[in-house]
C-alpha cells in the first residue's frame, strides 16, 4: 500500500460548448478533460465529482488519468488532465454526455485534447 491518496475532482460543466471540448469519445468508455494546476501521473486513479449542466445531483465517477497536458502546451492548451471513465459504470456516464451532445458530438471544431 503506497498511502498515497486517490486524486479527488470536482467539475462544473455549464453548457454544451464546454461538455463539447471536454469530452474525449476516443477514449475507450469516455473520458473527460479537467483544467488542473496539480500534477498527476498517467495511470492514476481519480474520482470526479461531476455537475453536469442541468443536473441537480453530481455525479461521482471513478476514472484513471489517461491524458495529461502540461503547462505551456502547444497552441496554449489549458493545463489538465484526462480522465477515462471506470468501466463500473456500465457505459452510465458516457450515455448521459453522448444524449447531451447530440448534433455537435461529431463536429470538426478542435476541443482540449484534439
Amino acid at each position: 500500500m503506497s498511502g498515497r491518496k486517490q486524486g479527488v475532482l470536482s467539475q462544473t460543466i455549464k453548457n454544451q460548448q464546454i461538455l463539447y471540448s471536454s469530452y474525449m469519445p476516443f477514449i475507450n468508455n469516455g473520458g473527460l478533460f479537467i483544467p488542473t494546476t496539480r500534477e498527476y501521473k498517467m495511470g492514476e486513479e481519480v474520482l470526479l465529482l461531476l455537475s453536469l449542466m442541468d443536473e441537480q445531483e453530481r455525479l461521482p465517477i471513478a476514472g484513471t488519468v489517461v491524458w495529461i497536458t502540461p503547462m505551456h502546451a502547444h497552441e496554449n492548451r489549458k493545463m489538465g488532465i484526462g480522465v477515462q471513465f471506470n468501466t463500473g459504470d456500465n457505459g452510465l456516464i458516457k450515455t448521459k454526455i453522448e444524449e447531451k451532445l447530440t448534433g455537435i458530438l461529431d463536429s470538426s471544431q478542435s476541443t482540449q485534447t484534439m
